[in-house]
């Protein structure tokens, strides 16, 4: 199969793909340097066409969109050439590329989006480290196999390097966030308050000592890049009041936590990493919920048709799965810890469980932990420590 990729850059994307193309074909120097020109001398030479980064190609020149759908519609008509078009900036793809007033909208024959990899496929990339090794560096990095890629040895120390090197890490946000908002400074202390874990307007607010300026459209638009999430009570309807915030990403969620408000020390060389290493199994407990949430799910132990948070006031439920069928509730506390009191924790869900609004027939409660101080025997009472999880990777 004969293929073409493009990773297009910010300026000067037609040139840079004439001479790709040129590297391939040197008789298209006798071609004039035009999008049309040359795709319609590709079309019967090459068998795919891949553009990496469009955006920049839409960023640079204002009229690449028309040219593309006469390219679509016109020269590559009757030809068997499959053209591919890649994009990192979420916002732009979906309202230049794919949305209704798009020149291209209608011209797609396939749209996919790239989700994460799955913690419990973390085994692939590392097949010779523990849940342990696993858990921190997924707290990092996510399911992004870019980043995930990156990390070469033991975590911390390669983390070390990596931040005394100055490299992709500390502008890789900075980087993917012009892509998408044309002021991001706002945008960067809302992500900064929601990694601390201000998830209501009103937190974000005090965190980020703003009074009068409304929120709303910013927390709208990093919803529609998807930086963040809008969760509600599992109990409640999509459109309630008691709606929270939280970062969809765990290599967003670390660096706004841990490299933004850091900067300055980083730059300076003076950051230390034990500043990290010594919060982060507070930063690791939503990341182990994510993970438990994964298990519940790829396991199939449990019966379920949704899943989710709970809170009511000061009361709150990390995990509540619930079959809206059979009526059964599963209540989940996960504590990334050693040596947990299940007893206490036990009683602590039957109490606040009181309080859930949903038709209940059957209550199960379900634990997870890093270990357990005794694994206690109750009815519709199951427990799973690392050990357990370490079994599905």
């Amino acid at each position: 199969m004969k293929r073409i990729y493009y990773l297009a850059l910010e300026k000067n994307n037609l040139d840079r793909f004439y001479n790709l193309c040129l590297n391939y074909f040197s008789e298209l120097n006798k071609y004039k340097k035009d999008w049309e020109v040359l795709f319609d001398f590709l079309k019967d030479k090459v068998d795919v066409i891949i553009i990496d980064e469009f955006q920049n190609l839409i960023k640079e020149d204002k009229n690449i969109l028309s040219i593309f759908q006469n390219i679509v519609d016109n020269i590559l008509k009757n030809s068997k050439i499959k053209l591919i078009i890649i994009g990192s900036s979420i916002s732009m793809i979906k309202s230049k590329v794919l949305s209704y007033k798009s020149p291209l909208y209608g011209r797609r024959t396939l749209s996919y989006k790239l989700k994460p990899i799955s913690f419990f496929d973390l085994k692939e990339f590392f097949p010779d480290k523990n849940i342990l090794e696993l858990i921190e560096i997924y707290g990092f990095a996510d399911g992004n196999p870019y980043y995930l890629s990156k990390i070469n040895g033991n975590f911390w120390e390669w983390l070390d390097k990596e931040l005394k090197e100055k490299t992709f890490i500390l502008d890789e946000v900075d980087f993917f966030m012009r892509y998408e908002f044309e002021n991001p400074s706002l945008y960067k202390s809302i992500l900064e308050a929601i990694s601390f874990g201000k998830n209501t307007i009103k937190e974000i607010k005090d965190y980020i000592k703003v009074e009068r300026t409304d929120l709303s459209p910013y927390l709208k638009n990093l919803i529609e890049v998807e930086l963040i999430k809008r969760i509600v009570p599992i109990d409640q309807k999509i459109n309630s009041r008691l709606g929270k915030y939280y970062i969809n990403d765990n290599f967003i969620r670390f660096w706004f936590r841990y490299i933004y408000p850091n900067l300055s020390s980083i730059e300076e060389g003076i950051f230390d990493i034990n500043n990290i290493k010594n919060d982060y199994n507070r930063y690791l407990g939503y990341v182990f919920e994510d993970i438990a949430k994964q298990f519940l799910i790829k396991s199939k132990i449990f019966k379920f048709t949704k899943i989710g948070k709970w809170w009511y006031k000061d009361k709150e439920i990390d995990l509540v799965a619930y079959n809206e069928n059979t009526k059964d509730i599963y209540l989940i506390e996960c504590k990334y810890s050693d040596n947990v009191n299940p007893k206490e924790i036990l009683e602590n869900i039957k109490e606040k469980s009181k309080y859930i609004n949903l038709d209940i027939k059957n209550k199960y409660y379900i634990i997870f932990a890093k270990s357990f101080k005794e694994r206690i025997k109750e009815d519709n009472l199951y427990l799973f420590d690392l050990k357990d999880l370490e079994k599905y990777l």
